[in-house]
């Protein structure tokens, strides 16, 4: 079994920053790709960033290129999401995802291992 738990969410002004981080324990997670999805009212959820469980290859959706930047921690357990120049369209909950499939090309999120989410709010 593989838990993630989210933190870093909150209420930000359209411009502004937020740091998202999703803490993973069990199993082997370090041999694990990573990824993040959001999901805002009304939305399916889609695909955000991931990064390889080697950390050497990023993934990211057209909507955030440039924007945002996921990366983790030296001992692999740790995902961060730094979110800059946030737009109100970034408003969504934000979920983890663990083990997912990487292709090379992509990343397709496994279906066992998502975190509870941590909402975001970007105000206008």
């Amino acid at each position: 079994q593989v838990q993630l738990v989210e933190s870093g969410g909150g209420l930000v002004q359209a411009g502004g920053s937020l740091r998202l981080s999703c803490a993973a324990s069990g199993r082997t997670v370090s041999n694990y790709a990573m990824g993040w999805f959001r999901q805002a009212p009304g939305k399916e959820r889609e695909f955000v960033a991931a990064i390889s469980a080697s950390a050497g290859t990023a993934y990211y959706a057209d909507s955030v290129k440039g924007r945002f930047a996921i990366s983790r921690d030296n001992a692999k357990t740790t995902v961060f999401l730094q979110m800059n120049n946030l737009k109100p369209e970034d408003t969504a909950v934000y979920y983890c995802n663990a083990g997912g499939r990487d292709s090379g090309r992509g990343y397709s999120p496994s279906w066992d291992y998502w975190g509870q989410g941590t909402q975001v709010t970007v105000s206008s």
